[in-house]
């Protein structure tokens, strides 16, 4: 069952909100996200929170500085989804800029899994690097840091993940969540901790007399804020008033023209404007084409696609990663359908924790498939794939309720050896377990979130911001509501009204097309992934969206729910 709630709204902020000059429709959403203050929401660089803040940035801006002197060569390890892909193309764009001796690396996750492990440090070695730089991995590679001390090779960790008990003995480490970091913005994305270690270098070298001694010009670091944009939403990491102002900024660069060839060869592809983007395209048209390298095949293709200036070169890179993408949702879909009819022989009622495994599901999928039944069936999910070696790969997808890397890290020491290592976010995590432990973790795992969770962490509830006055229910406001920042913990608006029927019929099989009645008004309405009859009156959660169909742009409703009235 469903319930819809309503947020609530402090008048007195959407009031004060609207006086700082805020459109009265975006004070009260504004409001009811906890915004108090018009401060909250100023959007210039200005305002963003300086990178002193960070535990580790000034000595690591120093060790950058010293091998960018010596000349040395410093080697970037990414991860292989789009936070680790656009954090390596800053870097590679940040450091060449100031004259650093600069390559990466990313590893393949089928044949190396993630992060900086010790056969990854191996390979590395081979091209000689006297640093190492972690980007949006690192802070779990105790092994592999050791690897590289043994080796004579300098580390310098990025990473934005929970530590576990133990750090990494590398010669720097920068996460606003690692322990004494009193940087506030504990939720910045791996791409935008990479942002601030390259403003700190930059001023380090600025202070050391390096640009005037060399006749190189300093870098514009803002220019490479379509990355930090593009990196921070497809993380869906949440995005509170540092993350906004750097989105933000980022998307002032897309919708003017002035990005990365990569990113307008994206949105080429995508059939996307970037005169109009937003945070939808990031997240939904640009983020999953650069995923799909790192999910079925490498994430070079990905960065390269980042890093190169050359936008024929960019184009055939992203024409690759559009049919990459396209062969994903395929596969996605067949690994969907299998694991939805397992759910037809579960009692999920029952069943606070899913687990589920295919042999021959894609480990470079699991993770979105993970997802898909999380939100049918709203309880955490874990989806396995064989990994190498005898092991399992899973990836996990959890409800608002639940921390998901604290549950495994419970499951971790009540069972001992039952997970080889895990790693991650409340939203999101992954492990690997053996392939004979699958049984038992699945038991273990469901029972464990049964004792954290209550009946009412376990029922669906969407959040609306109420009813929406027939005066905003136009093209404009679509549009107004589209220019604004939305995203993680920061939610796009979702109305809910009483609606007439007054048709209704299936696309393609699969979508509910309707066209709902309010007062005088008539709208266009689409639910996806929904071939079921509706009642002749409705309540109805919706967004309102811009449809355009032969240049014509039209207002249409998106419904994620619906009940009868």
């Amino acid at each position: 069952m469903t319930r819809i709630v309503q947020r609530s709204v402090p008048q007195h902020i959407a009031r004060h909100l609207h006086a700082a000059g805020h459109h009265p429709l975006l004070a009260r959403l504004f409001a009811a996200r906890g915004v108090a203050s018009a401060d909250e929401l100023k959007t210039e660089l200005g305002a963003l929170l300086p990178p002193a803040g960070l535990k580790g940035i000034q000595e690591g801006a120093c060790l950058l500085a010293d091998t960018i002197a010596a000349g040395a060569h410093i080697l970037i390890v990414a991860d292989y989804d789009c936070d680790g892909a656009t954090a390596c193309a800053v870097g590679m764009r940040a450091l060449r800029g100031m004259g650093a001796n600069v390559s990466y690396l990313v590893p393949n996750r089928f044949e190396y899994g993630y992060g900086l492990t010790p056969a990854i440090v191996e390979l590395a070695a081979a091209s000689k690097p006297q640093l190492l730089i972690t980007v949006d991995n690192g802070i779990a590679s105790i092994e592999g840091v050791a690897t590289a001390r043994a080796l004579g090779i300098a580390t310098l960790i990025t990473d934005h993940h929970l530590p576990g008990d133990a750090l990494p003995d590398a010669n720097v480490i920068i996460n606003p969540n690692q322990p004494d970091c009193d940087f506030p913005s504990k939720c910045i994305a791996g791409v935008g901790v990479m942002f601030y270690v390259a403003l700190a270098l930059r001023a380090e070298l600025r202070e050391r007399g390096w640009f005037a001694a060399t006749g190189r010009p300093e870098p514009k670091l803002g220019d490479l804020l379509d990355l930090v944009a593009l990196g921070t939403v497809a993380d869906v990491v949440k995005l509170d008033a540092n993350n906004r102002i750097l989105v933000s900024q980022g998307l002032a660069r897309m919708r003017a023209g002035r990005m990365q060839a990569g990113l307008r060869a994206l949105f080429a592809v995508a059939a996307r404007e970037p005169a109009r983007a937003s945070t939808f395209d990031m997240g939904f048209a640009l983020g999953p084409r650069l995923n799909a390298a790192g999910r079925l095949t490498d994430m070079s293709l990905g960065i390269e696609c980042l890093i190169t200036d050359d936008f024929a070169r960019a184009m055939n890179i992203a024409q690759e990663l559009d049919q990459l993408n396209r062969q994903r949702r395929g596969i996605e879909e067949d690994m969907k359908d299998t694991a939805l009819a397992t759910l037809e022989f579960t009692d999920v009622g029952e069943q606070a924790g899913i687990a589920l495994f295919e042999a021959d599901w894609h480990q470079g999928v699991i993770g979105i498939v993970a997802g898909r039944i999380r939100e049918r069936a709203h309880r955490p999910t874990i989806a396995f794939a064989p990994g190498i070696s005898g092991e399992l790969k899973g990836s996990g997808r959890s409800i608002p309720a639940l921390h998901l890397r604290d549950a495994l890290d419970l499951i971790s020491k009540r069972e001992p050896g039952l997970i080889l290592k895990f790693g991650g976010h409340a939203m999101a995590a992954g492990l690997s377990i053996r392939d004979s432990d699958f049984p038992r973790f699945a038991e273990v795992f469901a029972d464990t979130i049964a004792k954290l969770l209550s009946p009412a962490d376990l029922q669906r509830t969407i959040e609306s911001d109420g009813g929406l006055e027939a005066a905003y229910m136009s093209l404009e406001t679509a549009r107004l509501l589209d220019s604004a920042i939305w995203g993680q913990g920061f939610a796009q608006p979702l109305f809910d009204d009483v609606f007439e029927v007054e048709s209704q019929r299936i696309l393609k099989e699969r979508h509910l097309k309707l066209k709902l009645k309010k007062g005088t008004a008539v709208f266009d309405a689409i639910q996806f992934n929904c071939a079921v009859s509706v009642p002749r009156r409705i309540r109805a959660a919706y967004r309102l969206s811009v449809n355009e169909y032969n240049g014509v742009a039209s207002v249409q409703l998106m419904l994620e729910h619906f009940e009868a009235a």
